[in-house]
């Protein structure tokens, strides 16, 4: 799959099923949250049991002062002796009955919370960092950074939120509608006909008016994903901003998108939150209707004014889990919304990874052999490309901007796969080795200081984690940083990161070449290491990189030609093709591309 296809996948992924038919309430991504839930089918299990108890405190508690009040309306007719005693009993089993209903209560969704709920979000949170490690460069290149970390964070925990209430709708809400609705049958079914017969209409209105405000949170969480992404990106570009006076313009973008986040949010709101008041009402109209034919059956037909309350206490209880239902159906459009962007991320196709390894020590000749390869099909980059390097050359790739210099690199390191040829490592296909190791015969010093937040040893010996401090302060000496890193707070044990000001730029370039020199890998990938530092700092970074060439096989990038006068071999790039190939000065003889480039730039 190229790169711009791979660029929309999330995207087609997330909006594929909504094209097919009407949105349902319980659709694929529904059903998938419900799988995923199966791992912890031994917690739920727990859960459900105490929502078993609470049913049963439901059940128990409308009978129980159903015949408190019996008792106390036939103490008003008969003024019998002994009513202190005769509601004692039954008033302490129910004081006991709302002790054991809230204790279960407060069980329930502790292990929901504490247990399930939080275990599920770290599951996902992990299936998604080891989804991140599988899938393509391009995947990285084409998805802003807060996009991915408002999925998995952002996405994750408000699927995580849905897991109790889920099993409130499933287990909690249904069991205990059907255990009322017999037992409302059991004490009368003239009573219990009106609200049973109701009770569907609340249902069937709920669901209607949940499945209305699913777009809108559809919307909502994909516009919250934009705004962690402009706010990462606003941060991360934070000096440029602020050098071009760009705040007012970031701040309009941000303005705008989080307008259009809101929106979304108050009718997604709207829709979910005009649930409840219609189960409400349509349950008031029950507890209506119920208190109507009760009043009628205790004067006409001598029902017990105990039973009555029964009726109607059973009533109520049956409106309490109908309104959570309610409830629940609405959060459950909007934790839709969140899972479809986790789903899809999930579902991404990953790079083809192949096991075979590399057999014996490699001497570096690499070559191309009609390789084509382009990001998008509808342009094409590299053309026919063919390339021969013999084990321990260095050569120089140069050409301008957008010449595809950089992409040699990205097909060499299989961030991105040709789409034609074959490249070969000591006569073996590039593709049949796994991409690890494959990556393992490189070592990379590019422009961007590939710096991490850590101490000064652990950035150096990345990617050699069994490097004694010895070794790493070896190399540090030959990559001439040993020096200033002596001079720093706590030495090799100093915390530091990208961003850190405890060194310079130049300093951070020559511990990535310490870093290069430690992973001690047969073919080296340089960019131009030098620009943007202070002469002194670059004579020592040449004096590094040199060191680090040498007995290598050496792909140089260069931008300044003056670098890589010495090279064995220089590919003068143009629109994806070698125009022309050899030494410096066979190029300049030739008074062709090359001698256009190089005398340009000493025309400045």
């Amino acid at each position: 799959m190229s790169s711009s296809e791979l660029n929309l996948e999330l995207e087609q992924t997330e909006e594929a099923k909504e094209k097919k038919g009407k949105r349902r309430l319980l659709d694929e991504t529904g059903k998938r949250l419900l799988r995923e839930i199966k791992p912890l089918w031994a917690w739920i299990l727990l859960c459900a049991l105490f929502c078993l108890l609470l049913i049963g405190c439901a059940v128990a508690e409308p009978e129980l002062l159903g015949e408190q009040i019996d008792k106390l309306y036939d103490w008003t007719k008969n003024k019998t002796p002994g009513l202190a005693a005769g509601l004692l009993p039954g008033l302490g089993l129910l004081l006991g009955v709302y002790a054991l209903e809230g204790l279960m209560t407060y069980g329930k969704y502790f292990f929901l919370q504490n247990v399930v709920s939080r275990y599920f979000c770290a599951g996902f949170r992990i299936r998604i960092s080891e989804k991140l490690r599988r899938l393509p460069v391009s995947f990285v290149d084409k998805t802003p950074a807060g996009d991915v970390i408002d999925r998995m964070m952002d996405d994750v925990g408000n699927m995580a939120d849905s897991i109790y209430i889920i099993v409130d709708i499933l287990l909690s809400g249904f069991l205990q509608m059907t255990v009322i609705a017999v037992i409302l049958f059991l004490t009368d079914w003239r009573m219990a006909i009106p609200v049973v017969l109701l009770s569907p209409l609340s249902i069937l209105l709920s669901t209607k008016m949940a499945t209305l405000g699913e777009k809108h949170w559809d919307k909502h969480w994909d516009l919250g994903g934009k705004l962690t992404a402009l706010a990462e990106e606003a941060f991360t570009n934070y000096p440029t901003t602020k050098a071009f006076c760009g705040e007012g313009i970031m701040q309009e973008r941000y303005d705008a998108l989080s307008k259009r986040h809101q929106h979304s949010r108050i009718l997604g709101d709207f829709l979910s939150s005009i649930v409840q008041p219609v189960i409400a009402t349509v349950n008031a109209l029950a507890y209506i209707v119920v208190t109507v034919v009760g009043g009628w059956l205790i004067l006409n037909r001598g029902v017990a004014i105990g039973t009555v309350v029964t009726i109607i206490l059973f009533a109520r209880r049956l409106s309490s889990p109908l309104e959570r239902m309610a409830f629940g159906l609405g959060y459950i459009q909007q934790i839709k919304g969140a899972a479809k962007r986790v789903f899809a991320m999930l579902d991404l196709p990953e790079e083809e990874n192949p096991a075979g390894i590399v057999a014996g020590e490699t001497k570096g000749t690499i070559v191309f052999e009609h390789v084509d390869f382009s990001y998008d099909p509808k342009k094409p980059l590299i053309q026919d490309l063919n390339i021969v390097v013999k084990p321990g050359q260095k050569v120089a790739i140069v050409g301008p901007t957008g010449a595809g210099k950089t992409t040699i690199v990205n097909l060499l390191m299989r961030f991105y796969d040709i789409q034609r040829g074959r490249v070969l490592i000591d006569g073996r296909d590039a593709s049949e080795l796994s991409r690890e190791e494959n990556r393992k015969l490189f070592a990379m010093v590019l422009q961007e200081t590939w710096l991490f937040k850590g101490s000064v040893a652990e950035n150096v010996g990345y990617g050699s984690p069994g490097a004694s401090r010895e070794e790493i302060r070896r190399v540090c000496d030959q990559a001439y940083c040993d020096h200033f890193i002596r001079r720093l707070p706590q030495g090799y044990d100093t915390v530091i990161s990208e961003d850190s000001t405890a060194v310079s730029s130049g300093q951070k370039q020559l511990l990535t070449i310490a870093r290069a020199m430690l992973a001690n890998r047969p073919i080296l990938i340089l960019d131009e290491a030098t620009s943007n530092v202070d002469t002194r700092t670059e004579l020592l970074i040449q004096k590094a990189m040199d060191r680090l060439m040498g007995g290598r096989t050496c792909f140089v990038i260069a931008h300044r030609l003056s670098t890589i006068v010495d090279a064995d071999l220089i590919l003068v790039l143009r629109d994806g093709r070698i125009v022309e190939q050899g030494t410096h000065r066979s190029l300049l003889n030739q008074k062709g591309f090359y001698s256009e480039l190089f005398q340009s730039q000493y025309a400045i």
